[in-house]
């Protein structure tokens, strides 16, 4: 079973765009992809959410919600103040293992952080990456205050013997400032990962097809890419 569970280590960060990304590339490289997210909330329930923005920009992947609220609150308050039951780990587990039968990657995509609670008993994504023994990808920002954040996140998953896929930063602006390109070499030790991308600022507002075609020149060889992250600092000058 080939899962990868996306998560970021805040919110706005970039992480459906990097799904999306990943998704372009494994499909470039041959793979059938779904991708899941289990709960999206501060959308309407006839608005597109994240699963239709990678369905939009990645192409023919399966896309799966398991629940929706409408207020942009952590998925456990968002369900608690709408009056829906939340999204549990079996919940998210179980879809997972039926879409990785006729699938060869499915992405789970988070909500926020690593241990945003999903549920009044305090579930996390953490716990979903552990039932189902899934790497854990990591989606960063580029920029002063990454580092403590990046830390932070990998320190859970090392806390809860979860596999660190790796780090991709979320947006890399056309004119880094000083701390972005000095973070390019500490991003990895910060993660306790190798640094597996960076998708340019902007990307998620590209034409689909300029999209895909650039998803694999953004994304290492371990994500279906071809991007090199040593020639990618020296580029930025680092």
């Amino acid at each position: 079973m080939s899962v990868l569970v996306v998560t970021g280590t805040g919110t706005e960060v970039g992480k459906t765009v990097v799904t999306a990304a990943v998704a372009a590339a494994a499909l470039a490289a041959g793979r059938s992809v779904a991708v899941l997210k289990p709960a999206q909330t501060g959308v309407a329930v006839n608005e597109p959410g994240d699963v239709a923005e990678v369905l939009r920009l990645a192409g023919p992947v399966t896309g799966v919600e398991l629940g929706r609220f409408p207020e942009p609150l952590a998925p456990a308050t968002a369900a608690r103040r709408a009056g829906l039951a939340p999204v549990r780990p079996a919940e998210i587990v179980r879809a997972a293992r039926e879409l990785a039968l006729t699938h060869d990657l499915v992405l789970i995509e988070g909500a926020g952080g690593l241990l945003v609670r999903l549920d009044e008993e305090g579930s996390t994504l953490a716990d979903v990456a552990g039932l189902l023994d899934a790497p854990v990808l990591v989606v960063a920002q580029a920029g002063l205050g990454t580092l403590n954040v990046t830390t932070l996140t990998a320190e859970a998953l090392a806390a809860r013997g979860l596999r660190r896929a790796g780090v991709v930063i979320g947006s890399w602006p056309a004119a880094p400032d000083l701390a972005m390109r000095c973070n390019l070499p500490e991003l990895p030790e910060a993660a306790g990962a190798a640094l597996l991308g960076a998708l340019p600022e902007g990307a998620g507002s590209l034409a689909p097809a300029d999209f895909r075609q650039g998803a694999v020149n953004w994304l290492a060889p371990e994500l279906s890419g071809t991007w090199d992250a040593a020639r990618f600092a020296a580029a930025q000058g680092v």
